[in-house]
């Protein structure tokens, strides 16, 4: 890249409606504007009404401001499926006279389902701009380090209110089974974060921790697994009644979200109470410091690269 080059990053995200309202028409960008039955619409609406609002967006520009103040670069955000669009962060770029970007995703695990469809967004904006596309930085150490810091933490925290030590359980998204079977890296990329997260974590060992996913897709078909719940059962039904509880760990989100606030804060803890298991998660990254780092690191890396 040339030195008169102004170089930016691009942080791209999937979006989150701002409320209950707002459902329809998120879901209409979610499906590229396949229709999907009333009772799908109403069964999302259900769970946006009961977490009040998805802090997804306010987190995400939250991340961007301060890997701005970090690295002392524009930092802009496109959203697939919400506002600030990424068809609407390419132009205002271009506007600013933006030549070079370096695209990273607020998914750190590649997948055609989700940071493919980014890169595929950020390309029919047709952006003026040359761009530099991170596909994955599932392993990023600082990364590693600032989930098995949350882990850490807020599981020795909940063994101690449990009088004993419980089991951990990974969780990513999950995706159709079918985009596994394509050769996707995603579930590898998955089960790598959380293996490199639990080995950070002193006095975890590897018996006490299981991987599964999470949030299957409401549109039928044969989606990735284990589930959460088929998780939770078995560890009720193995311990011999000796387990108290169980932890969760997210390793596929950076920030609060519906799959966090409902899914696991609201579905699995009453789906682990009735298996007669407590239930606790590790606090969400959200804009910790830690994570800033990992992502200026991730730029770093990319700027060292370039000509």
């Amino acid at each position: 890249m040339p030195p008169s080059a102004k170089t930016a990053v691009l942080l791209l995200a999937h979006g989150s409606p701002e409320s209950a309202e707002d459902v329809p028409c998120f879901l209409y960008a979610v499906t590229a504007g396949r229709p999907l039955p009333q009772t799908v619409i109403d069964e999302v609406q259900r769970r946006y009404a009961l977490i009040g609002r998805s802090p997804l967006r306010d987190l995400t520009l939250q991340q961007a401001e301060a890997l701005q103040r970090e690295l002392g670069l524009p930092v802009y955000v496109g959203m697939r499926n919400w506002t600030p669009y990424i068809r609407e962060a390419a132009p205002r770029m271009a506007s600013d006279g933006i030549t070079h970007a370096i695209v990273v995703c607020l998914t750190p695990q590649n997948s055609r389902t989700s940071v493919g469809l980014y890169r595929q967004a950020l390309e029919e904006a047709q952006p003026v701009f040359t761009f530099d596309f991170v596909e994955s930085w599932h392993d990023q150490p600082l990364l590693i380090q600032a989930l098995a810091g949350k882990l850490e933490a807020g599981w020795k925290q909940a063994c101690a209110e449990a009088g004993a030590r419980i089991p951990v359980i990974f969780t990513a998204h999950s995706v159709p089974a079918s985009t596994i079977m394509e050769g996707d890296p995603y579930e590898e990329q998955a089960r790598q974060t959380a293996e490199l997260t639990a080995r950070r974590v002193a006095g975890l060992s590897a018996r006490e921790w299981r991987f599964a996913f999470q949030s299957q897709g409401m549109s039928g078909g044969t989606w990735l697994g284990p589930t959460v719940e088929e998780t939770i059962r078995e560890l009720a039904s193995t311990g011999g009644g000796g387990h108290a509880g169980i932890f969760l760990q997210p390793v596929g989100f950076l920030c609060d979200n519906v799959e966090i606030l409902y899914d696991i804060d609201i579905l699995f803890k009453k789906f682990a109470a009735e298996c007669g298991l407590r239930l606790w998660r590790a606090e969400s990254l959200n804009a910790s410091p830690l994570l800033t780092a990992a992502l200026a690191a991730v730029v770093r890396s990319r700027q060292a690269l370039s000509p």
